[in-house]
């Protein structure tokens, strides 16, 4: 019986590529069922053929819409699909409406859920993630958490020790990958006419702070003055669902920022790691900013990786035009040479070892 990875979005083909890797190294059988979360080329299809993963099984064309609208269509249809598989386990990774979906159907089929990135908390129930990874984590039965502060917070709200493994965190295994394969990317900064740390690097998805067009405006203010402030450009590539945002609220960036096509992951890990400073309000972004050993700021009211704030490597400022502006002087200071919290590069190789022990007895 095949193992079933359930993904839809970047993060999840980035930080589930470890895992799978360790299936394709060792002829393990395995299907992946894509909900496609995301659908855009930039945001899907190229990494996979840049980490040089099989293509899906199964897709899903769940696409876009409200958290309501893509769970309706990716429910019967992961229903279906596992139906179809018959796995021996389905993974999961992370916190998105794929990862609620799969989470519920596998455990509503009786099967075992792997949960990859396990007990992360940001305390902040305005955010649509929070939900799905509390639920997630409910209905898993064996839970990777990639710090010891997630296996505490798992702990604390009553789960069995025994289903909770502590493996470090994936991305780790993903960028040291890359760091051996050699700069692959290039310089794709050329493109646009930035040369290395000459600029910040801004990335903004968030409904929070996308919806609101009072948030974002104020968001893309602060950031073109600490830009200004620098005698620095902001390098901001739109995620589809800001670019419809920005352009529904006829909402212009200041000078110092320039608006650039979503780019691919060798040429995001590439700008992230020569960045002066990395702006975001992305969960991931802050963890491969801190491994890359890339100061960040987070342009939110609380985070999930409070292991960033505890090194030194991040800063949460919420999303206030003074408070943003603080945040960015105080971390363009920062010192860097923090210890990263997150692992040894090893996490997909002890998560695949408990899952077949798991199994096996």
């Amino acid at each position: 019986m095949p193992a079933a990875f359930v993904l839809g979005t970047r993060p999840e083909i980035i930080k589930l590529y470890p895992v799978i890797a360790q299936y394709l190294s060792r002829a393990l059988p395995f299907r992946i069922i894509h909900t496609n979360q995301h659908y855009s080329p930039e945001l899907d299809r190229v990494f996979f053929e840049q980490l040089k993963l099989p293509s899906p099984d199964i897709n899903l064309g769940a696409g876009s819409g409200s958290q309501g609208e893509q769970l309706g269509r990716m429910l019967p249809a992961l229903e279906q699909a596992l139906r179809q598989v018959n796995p021996s386990v389905v993974y999961v990774q992370g916190d998105t409406n794929s990862v609620l979906a799969g989470a519920l159907m596998a455990s509503r089929a009786g099967l075992p859920v792997a949960h990859v990135e396990a007990g992360l908390r940001s305390y902040d129930l305005r955010m649509p993630e929070e939900y799905n990874r509390i639920l997630a984590d409910r209905l898993s039965t064996m839970l990777f958490a990639p710090t010891e502060g997630a296996k505490r917070i798992l702990l604390d709200e009553g789960y069995d020790p025994a289903t909770v493994h502590v493996t470090g965190n994936t991305v780790v295994d993903t960028l040291t990958a890359l760091a051996a394969g050699g700069d692959q990317a290039g310089w794709p900064g050329e493109r646009w006419g930035v040369e290395r740390e000459s600029y910040f690097l801004v990335t903004l998805h968030r409904p929070e702070n996308v919806d609101d067009p009072v948030v974002l405006e104020r968001i893309l203010g602060a950031i073109d003055e600490a830009a200004a402030r620098a005698t620095i450009k902001n390098l901001l590539p739109l995620h589809p669902r800001t670019r419809s945002r920005m352009d529904s609220f006829s909402i212009v960036p200041g000078p110092n920022t320039l608006l650039v096509e979503p780019v691919d992951y060798f040429s995001f890990v590439a700008l992230q790691k020569n960045a002066r400073l990395v702006i975001t309000d992305s969960g991931g972004v802050q963890e491969e900013s801190c491994v890359l050993g890339t100061p960040c700021v987070t342009v939110r009211e609380s985070t999930e990786r409070p292991e960033t704030v505890e090194v030194g490597a991040n800063v949460v400022t919420g999303t206030g035009y003074d408070q943003i502006l603080a945040g960015v002087q105080r971390m363009s200071g920062a010192p860097g040479g923090w210890r990263n919290p997150f692992g040894d590069g090893r996490a997909g190789e002890r998560i695949v070892k408990i899952v077949l022990e798991t199994l096996a007895g």
